[in-house]
């Protein structure tokens, strides 16, 4: 049987503020077990919490990016359940009032654009870790009360393709907002896959929950593991199991943990030493007002400002860091296009004075315009190409804006080729060099002198009489074997532009 597959998201996104949701402590990464940890998040007897209003900021930044109601009045809950890394044996989150509901978030998978339900967003505290060794197990309390929104989608999803683009899409929303550094590998993002298979358009089967999923890459593996699992118990007339699991991404398996509980068996209450939060319309509107641009916000106005591909954008604003990058180059590039329009128009001395000037600032004008593609072109080619290579994250980039700067001038102004250029931008990205001493240094400057032009290629014609006789005979294609020997005689900087029109002359008896 053919089996039609559900599937709900859970994820949590720890929040990237200083302190804790209810203490001081600091929520920084790392540290010794156990030295991040106060009486408040150690869930010791006769303190009191004090809400962090950075987090309910958080919270409302991201449910207004992802068209959510904002609930004017909402309050915490405790849910209690005994777990070694839950200190108070009880979490203290919001089942009742949560502080976001009833939003959307639209993903598109291969060019089909689908609307993903946001049910809820609720702000609650993370618990702590466990360390297990041969010798046992070590409670480390440093991840207790470091400040979490989970956002719980309707079981809108069908695929793994469709979870991914929401789960990316998701994680730059978190990142443009500023609110969550999404390092799946520290745990500040994960997942929890609920699913289950039903008779197309029948009634929703049992679910299993698979906690955890901190990769996208494992989520994908582990949605369609689960999906095959489920349909072979199903199809031997066996029934689905309502549990939580483990995924083990070295077996490529997952297995049972423990029955999964319903809210009830979690005994919610509401939380007493917490009042309600009570949010008026100009605190959601101040925050309104200050929403950063977002990804796909970006995209649409690289496309339309800059004329480049959806591909391109969607490289560039692949993450804030690399969309920063970009903006800055753009805007150094055509500012120093512009300064050199100015020099050229003032330096336009002739009995045209005026015109010669409108022709600088013209074509200088163009040059600006494709300064700002030109980085476009750099970042979502060779950058990223470089950082596969060094298994270098977006978020880590690290490279000289004003050096790449000087790079982009270099060739859109002729004074380097497009193999000097690239060469240069990886001595840039791999030891940091300085462009201007490298390309001199390396000899990569282009030759746009007409005589050694000409003089390169009377040597390749020379010695290659047989393969002129066949060009002027009219077999054309030979002509790039004579370009390429040109190049290769003048070096790194010839200029691929001056050699064809000298070399076509030459060739054509015009020269």
């Amino acid at each position: 049987m053919k089996w039609e597959t559900v599937i709900g998201l859970e994820v949590h996104a720890e929040l990237s503020t200083k302190s804790k949701i209810f203490c001081g402590c600091t929520t920084s990464y790392g540290g010794d077990p156990n030295t991040h940890v106060c009486p408040v998040c150690a869930g010791m007897p006769g303190v009191l919490p004090v809400l962090n209003r950075e987090v309910v900021e958080y919270a409302i930044r991201l449910g207004l990016a992802l068209n959510c109601e904002i609930t004017r009045r909402c309050k915490f809950d405790r849910k209690n359940y005994f777990y070694p890394d839950l200190p108070k044996a009880y979490q203290v989150s919001q089942l009742y009032s949560p502080i976001c509901c009833d939003g959307y978030l639209e993903i598109d998978v291969s060019g089909n654009k689908k609307k993903i339900r946001i049910r809820e967003i609720h702000m609650e505290e993370d618990a702590g870790k466990l360390n297990h060794s041969s010798q046992g197990s070590l409670m480390d309390f440093n991840r207790c009360g470091v400040p979490l929104l989970e956002i719980v989608t309707q079981p809108d999803f069908a695929s793994a393709a469709e979870v991914n683009a929401y789960l990316e899409k998701l994680r730059e929303t978190l990142l443009y907002l500023d609110i969550c550094d999404c390092k799946m590998q520290e745990g500040s993002m994960r997942a929890d896959i609920n699913l289950s298979l039903r008779i197309p358009g029948g009634e929703y089967g049992v679910r299993t929950e698979t906690k955890n999923m901190n990769s996208f890459k494992a989520i994908g593996r582990a949605i369609e593991y689960e999906i095959d699992r489920q349909a072979d118990i199903l199809d031997d007339g066996g029934k689905i199991v309502q549990e939580t699991r483990r995924w083990d991404d070295e077996k490529g398996t997952s297995s049972g943990m423990r029955s999964k509980e319903n809210a009830q068996d979690y005994r919610y209450f509401p939380e007493p030493d917490l009042l309600p939060i009570n949010i008026d319309d100009e605190w959601i509107a101040r925050i309104k007002e200050n929403l950063p641009e977002l990804a796909s916000q970006k995209r649409e106005r690289y496309m339309r400002d800059y004329n480049i591909s959806a591909d391109e954008a969607g490289v560039l604003t692949c993450h804030k860091n690399i969309s920063g990058l970009f903006e800055t180059l753009a805007r150094k590039s055509e500012a120093a296009s512009s300064a050199n329009a100015a020099v050229s128009a003032n330096a336009a001395s002739s009995a045209n004075a005026a015109l010669s000037a409108n022709a600088a600032v013209s074509a200088n004008a163009t040059v600006s315009a494709n300064a700002a593609v030109e980085a476009a072109h750099l970042i979502s080619g060779e950058i990223m190409r470089l950082m596969n290579n060094a298994n270098i994250l977006p978020e880590d980039l690290n490279i000289d804006a004003d050096k790449l700067v000087t790079l982009i001038g270099f060739v859109i102004s002729g004074k380097i080729n497009r193999a000097s250029f690239k060469e240069t931008v990886e001595a840039v990205f791999t030891n940091n060099v300085d462009p201007k001493s490298y390309i001199v240094e390396k000899g990569l400057m282009m030759v746009s002198d007409d005589k050694a032009v000409t003089q390169a290629a009377e040597k390749v014609m020379a010695a290659n009489q047989s393969t002129v006789a066949e060009y002027r005979a009219g077999k054309k294609k030979v002509f790039g074997f004579l370009m390429g020997m040109v190049m290769k005689e003048l070096g790194k900087g010839g200029n691929p532009e001056l050699v064809k029109k000298v070399l076509q002359d030459m060739l054509n008896g015009e020269k």
